[in-house]
């Protein structure tokens, strides 16, 4: 239940503040927000096979986003920053891809 108050609480603030992302970091925004997405569904596959562990995911999802901006750094700084970028969406799409595949395996098997 605090989580569910936490969403509306950020929803209703991003909402009425709309925040502004610096220019420098906009190129990685996307990037967090899918690895962000691949650790909200691999938590939501994991409570579904009641394997969920609350530290678990937000280390998880801490790893995840870090990871993805970091990689995007480092293929900015070797110039291949849109080859690299689309290599980390096409792996976290797989990632994501998977988790939904295996949610709907346990909500609709008969």
């Amino acid at each position: 239940m605090p989580a569910i108050i936490g969403l509306i609480v950020g929803v209703v603030v991003g909402i009425f503040i709309k925040p502004d992302v610096p220019v420098a970091l906009q190129p990685y925004l996307p990037i967090m927000v899918v690895a962000a997405i691949d650790a909200l569904l691999g938590s939501a596959r994991a409570y579904f096979e009641r394997s969920f562990s609350d530290r678990v995911f937000v280390i998880s999802f801490l790893s995840n986003v870090v990871t993805a901006a970091l990689l995007v750094f480092l293929g900015d700084q070797l110039g291949v920053g849109s080859q690299l970028t689309t290599a980390v969406i096409v792996v976290l799409g797989i990632r994501i891809f998977s988790n939904v595949s295996a949610i709907r395996r346990f909500i609709f098997r008969g």
